[in-house]
């Protein structure tokens, strides 16, 4: 009789212990722990300030600056992400553990970007730019989904390593 049990390939731990290590001992682990909360906030400001406008046609210029703002807030946590990166993997963007999260943080800096590039050249109307800084923001949302995504997993490697570490004490023990 053949054995048709499907075992499972065993994921890779997100970090290595090295890895782990300098990401615990890193200030810039800190940093974004700060920055990514305060940048949810900023967007949830904007965003109903860019619904509002949209909705009622008030608030143009609280609603520009809110996306300014939003934006400016984005590409300080990606520099500050992408040092914590070179730190704990060795390389500024496109580490195996984060490559694509990094590569959707791509696109929701080129559109970020063409926004600000729409409302300083007066390329489109208030209320195309309004739609583009939607269209940056839901990228956001996918992008930071696939991060807590992330957080969840190292939390889970974490667990698994603490129950690992256990039942080898405990099997040393016997």
């Amino acid at each position: 009789m053949t054995d048709h049990t499907i075992h499972p390939v065993p994921r890779q731990p997100l970090y290595t212990p090295e890895e782990r290590q300098r990401r615990d001992a890193s200030p810039w682990t800190l940093v974004q722990g700060i920055l990514a909360p305060i940048q949810f906030v900023v967007f949830l400001v904007s965003l109903f300030l860019v619904l509002r406008y949209l909705a009622t046609g008030t608030g143009e210029e609280i609603a520009t600056l809110s996306v300014v703002i939003k934006t400016l807030v984005l590409y300080t946590i990606m520099i500050t992400g992408s040092i914590w990166e070179k730190v704990v993997f060795g390389r500024y963007l496109f580490a195996r553990s984060f490559f694509w999260e990094d590569v959707f943080s791509m696109l929701v800096l080129a559109l970020h970007t063409a926004y600000l590039v729409a409302v300083f050249t007066q390329m489109i109307d208030v209320r195309g730019q309004m739609f583009l800084a939607l269209a940056a923001y839901a990228t956001y949302v996918i992008n930071a989904g696939q991060f807590l995504i992330k957080l969840r997993a190292a939390r889970r490697d974490a667990k698994r390593r603490d129950r690992t570490a256990t039942a080898a004490l405990a099997e040393a023990v016997e």
